[in-house]
């Protein structure tokens, strides 16, 4: 690909979007539900009573940090298999048909996670399952949403992802809120089986989708690719402009296969890791890029605070009710989220991560100030076993900062790092690429779930609020990577992102404007787009059409 240099600014050919076509990419993001409420409902259930029972015996006043670190790594582990699996699955099979796969898994998983009392066993193969499902699920979801997508709402839409995680959470921390009095195993069963609702849920809608024109193209089944962009944007398959949007992906499709030749098994996945490191746009930088985003979201901390936040505040022994105030985190976060809608197309990814990462670092940073020095990390215990603390004002503040450091994940780290990692990969490698990506994230989640338990579990570490210099501490590091390593590419198409990272450096990208278009320099070019009917009324600023 040619680097071309100018100062006019040359626009994407896209449909106006319809409330319709809007919804079509919007209902993707349900599988945002699986992971976050696989998430969530474990750190509910682990101090269940009944739960401890089925697990450690009778007598039991908690689960083992050994115990605790299995069962909750061992999802992330599944996920982590279930991502790379995916991506080759993707290319081969549709992005479609790979998620309804991945909810059918799932499903399985969630079938034998419903009896811890039988065997420890059952319950790490269940959640290992279950996680293969949500691995597929999240993977492709990203992928598929990032490709059917309005470039103008592709933040918006794939942060609604992001969005329903933090509603699953939420969800989660409600039901087990609710059924953890309840009596015998119904105080476990009935929040482990609610997860197949959200399967149900997802495949019924998945069912009505067509799958992703960028796939069809990269398979050569371009009347597929035509037909299915017809459907996403809600205009006929002769509309000038499916076919200008068309030609643009195909002949961005003909330039990739080209310099990145991916015909065998081996050579798709190597091509991930070919060209130079100082290379803004070789895919090894990508890969590395994409890697990194979702390994430093793990981090941040986030998952630390919602599968552990329950035992934490315990052990400050002054929240009387550590479900209730897990519960409440949990709200912080639906609500934080939506704001990244707006703010990821007004001020760019970039800007968010930078000023999202500062402002965590800083909140985690005084928790563990206050814990060491004010004395919120030192209990009293009474005669009966229970601890007070000794300086309630203080746990006070550390609940308040948690608060803030959640907010500001919810409004920048969470729904951003998504976003990226389906804009920065080229067509041959998208679906391999955003693979690879979450499946770091998943090898980190695997870390932080089996080493977070023995920092502070009762019977191990027992940091206490010393734990949050670990985060807070990653966290300073994680301003740093953004500044230097993450690009701008707000506003741009997929095609024009490609060409943006092969022409400057991400320091500068937000400056980068596009100045050609593949299909021009391919010969490709249909023609200027088709006026609007005097009866369709197009709201000018936003580009969606209100018929």
């Amino acid at each position: 690909m040619s680097a071309l240099h100018g100062s006019a600014d040359v626009h994407a050919v896209e449909a106006p979007v319809t409330f319709k076509a809007y919804l079509l990419c919007v209902f993707a993001s349900v599988g945002g539900i699986f992971f976050g409420y696989d998430l969530g409902y474990i750190t509910g259930v682990l101090p269940t009573k009944a739960f401890v029972k089925a697990i450690e015996g009778e007598g039991a006043l908690f689960v083992s940090s050994p115990h605790t670190s299995l069962i909750v790594s061992i999802l992330s582990a599944g996920t982590f298999v279930g991502s790379l699996v995916a991506g080759d699955l993707a290319d081969r099979y549709g992005r479609r048909s790979v998620n309804i796969c991945g909810c059918a898994i799932y499903a399985v998983g969630v079938t034998l996670q419903m009896f811890p009392d039988k065997s420890l066993a059952i319950l790490v193969v269940g959640r290992l399952v279950a996680g293969l499902g949500v691995g597929f699920v999240g993977s492709i979801i990203i992928l598929y949403m990032s490709e059917i997508a309005p470039r103008k709402f592709r933040g918006p839409i794939v942060a609604g992802y992001q969005f329903l995680s933090t509603v699953g959470l939420m969800i989660a921390s409600i039901a087990t809120k609710f059924s953890r009095n309840r009596p015998g195993s119904a105080a476990y069963r009935i929040p482990i089986g609610l997860q197949y609702i959200w399967a149900l849920a997802l495949v019924c809608g998945l069912l009505f989708l067509p799958d992703s024109p960028r796939y069809f193209v990269k398979r050569g089944r371009i009347d597929q690719a035509r037909s299915a962009l017809a459907r996403i944007r809600s205009q006929p398959p002769t509309s000038r402009f499916i076919e200008a949007e068309l030609a643009e992906i195909v002949a961005n499709a003909e330039v990739e296969a080209q310099l990145i030749p991916t015909g065998s098994w081996y050579s798709s996945w190597a091509a991930c890791f070919s060209g130079s490191f100082s290379n803004p746009a070789s895919n090894l930088r990508r890969t590395f890029l994409g890697m990194t985003i979702q390994m430093m979201q793990q981090w941040t901390g986030i998952n630390f605070i919602f599968i552990y936040s329950t035992p934490f505040l315990r052990s400050t022994g002054a929240i009387k009710d550590p479900f209730l105030m897990s519960m409440i985190f949990t709200i912080v976060n639906v609500v934080s989220t939506p704001l990244s809608f707006w703010t990821v197309e007004r001020f760019g990814r970039r800007p968010l991560l930078i000023y999202g990462t500062a402002s965590m670092c800083i909140c985690q940073l005084l928790v563990a100030i206050i814990g060491i020095t004010v004395g919120s990390n030192k209990v009293l215990f009474t005669a009966g076993g229970g601890m007070i603390a000794r300086n309630i004002s203080a746990v006070d503040a550390q609940v308040a900062l948690i608060a803030i450091a959640i907010f500001s994940f919810a409004s920048t780290w969470g729904p951003t790092s998504w976003i990226l990692i389906g804009e920065i990969f080229p067509l041959p490698i998208r679906s391999r690429g955003v693979a690879l990506s979450i499946a770091s994230g998943w090898l980190w989640a695997v870390v932080v779930s089996v080493i977070a338990p023995y920092m502070i579990g009762r019977d191990k570490g027992n940091m206490r609020a010393a734990v949050f210099f670990v985060w807070g501490g990653a966290c300073v590091f994680g301003v740093a990577y953004a500044y230097y390593l993450v690009p701008e590419t707000r506003g741009l198409s997929l095609e024009q992102i490609d060409q943006m990272l092969s022409e400057t450096t991400p320091r500068n990208s937000a400056k980068w404007r596009p100045t050609t278009t593949f299909a021009a320099e391919a010969g490709k070019v249909l023609g200027e787009p088709q006026q609007l009917d005097k009866d369709d009324k197009l709201d000018e600023e936003s580009g969606v059409s209100l018929v």
